[in-house]
């Protein structure tokens, strides 16, 4: 099957389409079938053809598409009350991805900033190994010069302290930092998880320094850390908080989340967005959230990624069981916590060559830096379907110890 020479080739894609999926299975046009732990990115937070999402987007797309947001919009005030409930913020603003969403909190924070005449405040803070996106403001936030190269000048306001060095952090705070932007799990840097009590810290820094704190949580979020939002399980509050990926369910969908104070300062004609929160996207939205709330759903998500926590460690430690003439381990160590677990590899196996040998045995995963291959399951995946993809690693890892050997 040929890639289409009418495509921009700005991905090296993988040569397989796919006709359809069911719960956590893909199907492909040749018939095969991909138990799919990739999730679209983090994207497909209750895998393929849910009914709830499937019947919301049908009865929606029957009534209304778009209208924009010259008018008021029914299905926003749903969602957004919905967000605010269950989290610590009290205003939302809907965009349609991830890279919009950290860009608009940028912008929130730097409004904020020049709405208290404090003008000269309107540096970003971020941290080494950071990913927030890839429009050109993002790219200046991220920290491999490999996005930026060809690009021209790196946007300026952006500045990195190291990841998980709250030392080197305290120093680069000044007060010319409008706000510090960080993931609580670094997905693309590497399923890297913030260490103990350092999300605590920079929140209290933030604070003394009369700083924002911005979560990124376009990965993160949405039930993936096993709560509804990540900064719940560190004890924090942002000030700011943006979203994307699981909060449609696989359709396009982005917000900013901001306390009352911070998002006031947001005032007409400082931000928008043609398409954000059109009707569509705010049903399919609705239905993520309300599943996700819904009882006894977080608990069973718990479960889960304790089970699937067991599974990781057993791998690691159990991986050169039963096996003879190895000369080097495969799985390094475990990475990342909830749904958005890594494993990294031995630098002796590469990330895409291990990805491609998982496909091979139907099972779909996510490469990422430091030679980590992330997992990501759909947050409604079986205790079946979990023990199914360890089956698949299991094999994999004896195929390559005697390939390697």
């Amino acid at each position: 099957m040929a890639l289409s020479p009418d495509i921009m080739k700005t991905y090296g894609r993988i040569d397989i389409a796919f006709t359809h999926g069911k719960g956590s299975f893909l199907f492909s046009e040749d018939g095969n079938k991909y138990l799919d732990y990739a999730t679209g990115i983090a994207v497909n937070a209750f895998g393929h053809s849910h009914p709830d999402l499937i019947n919301a987007l049908q009865d929606q797309a029957s009534k209304l598409w778009h209208v924009s947001n010259l008018y008021k919009i029914p299905e926003q005030d749903k969602v957004a009350n919905l967000l605010v409930k269950y989290s610590c913020a009290n205003q939302a603003f809907f965009c349609n991805s991830g890279a919009e969403a950290t860009e608009g909190a940028v912008k929130v924070a730097r409004r904020y900033a020049w709405s208290k005449k404090d003008t000269e405040r309107d540096e970003i803070l971020c941290v080494t190994g950071a990913f927030h996106g890839r429009t050109l403001a993002m790219l200046a936030a991220n920290d491999r010069p490999l996005f930026r190269e060809g690009f021209g000048p790196k946007v300026p306001g952006f500045s990195h302290a190291e990841w998980g060095n709250i030392e080197d952090l305290k120093k680069k705070l000044n007060n010319k930092v409008a706000a510090v932007l960080i993931e609580p799990v670094q997905g693309e840097g590497g399923a890297r998880k913030a260490p103990i009590n350092y999300l605590k810290e920079v929140e209290a820094l933030t604070k003394e320094n009369g700083s924002l704190l911005i979560s990124d949580e376009v990965q993160i979020g949405m039930g993936r850390s096993g709560k509804l939002f990540a900064y719940q399980n560190e004890n924090i509050e942002p000030d700011i908080i943006a979203l994307a990926k699981g909060l449609g369910g696989g359709f396009p969908v982005g917000a900013v989340l901001a306390k009352s104070e911070v998002g006031d300062a947001m005032v007409p004609g400082t931000h928008g967005s043609t398409f954000g929160g059109n009707p569509l996207a705010m049903r399919a939205a609705e239905v993520v959230i309300n599943l996700i709330i819904e009882d006894g759903f977080l608990e069973t998500l718990n479960e889960k990624i304790k089970y699937l926590d067991t599974k990781i460690n057993s791998l690691i430690k159990n991986q050169t069981n039963n096996l003879e003439n190895h000369n080097e381990i495969l799985f390094v160590k475990a990475k990342g916590y909830g749904f958005l677990r890594g494993i990294e590899l031995s630098e002796k196996f590469s990330v895409a060559d291990f990805s491609t040998e998982a496909r091979k045995k139907g099972l779909l995963l996510v490469g990422a830096a430091e030679n980590t291959i992330r997992i990501l399951p759909p947050l409604n995946t079986s205790f079946e379907e979990i023990d199914l993809a360890f089956l698949k690693l299991k094999e994999l890892a004896q195929e390559l110890y005697k390939k390697n050997d």
